[in-house]
């Protein structure tokens, strides 16, 4: 990935991920386990349902250390199964 984080942000900083997925009961966990294997803490999502209630937006900051952490967890996080889109 190619990517340019490092030449406009100052590390370590907080980084805000947006979330979409499938709702259901285990996007929330499955998106939490990925981020706990790479940046370990304590993290509180801010989920929200759409309109009809088929998706789930979940809002997360998480304190990166370098591009590479920003860009494995946009890629790891891309790659579950219930998640449609991450900003």
């Amino acid at each position: 990935m190619q990517t340019k984080f490092d030449e406009y942000l100052e590390f370590p900083c907080a980084f805000t991920f947006k979330i979409m997925g499938v709702n259901n009961d285990k996007l929330e966990a499955d998106v939490l386990k990925v981020i706990q294997e790479l940046v370990p803490g304590e993290y509180s999502p801010k989920s929200r349902p759409s309109s009809k209630g088929n998706y789930l937006a979940l809002t997360l900051s998480v304190v990166v250390t370098s591009k590479e952490i920003i860009e494995a967890i946009y890629t790891q996080v891309g790659a579950l199964e219930d998640v449609r889109h991450i900003l």
